[in-house]
């Protein structure tokens, strides 16, 4: 088990994860990510969450990997 944190910016802003939590895995973290994504996207603001992105990091501040809230959002219609 592995703790990681999931920091989340764009252009403007970083929210940092003091928090972290545990997963056994890189896809248990993605799957994280992507429902971190979903629930900050769900949140009554007028945020436009589309040049936001999840950046995944281990405990020792090594980032994992990168996910783009668009990737989980999908394209505008």
């Amino acid at each position: 088990m592995t703790q990681v944190y999931f920091h989340c910016s764009n252009s403007r802003e970083v929210r940092l994860d003091r928090a972290g939590e545990n997963v056994n895995d890189l896809a248990e973290a993605r799957d994280r990510a992507a429902g971190l994504v979903r629930s900050m996207v769900m949140a009554l603001d007028a945020e436009d969450w589309r040049d936001w992105v999840v950046h995944v990091n281990d405990d020792f501040d090594d980032e994992l990997f990168v996910l783009p809230f668009a990737f989980v959002l999908g394209k505008p219609h």
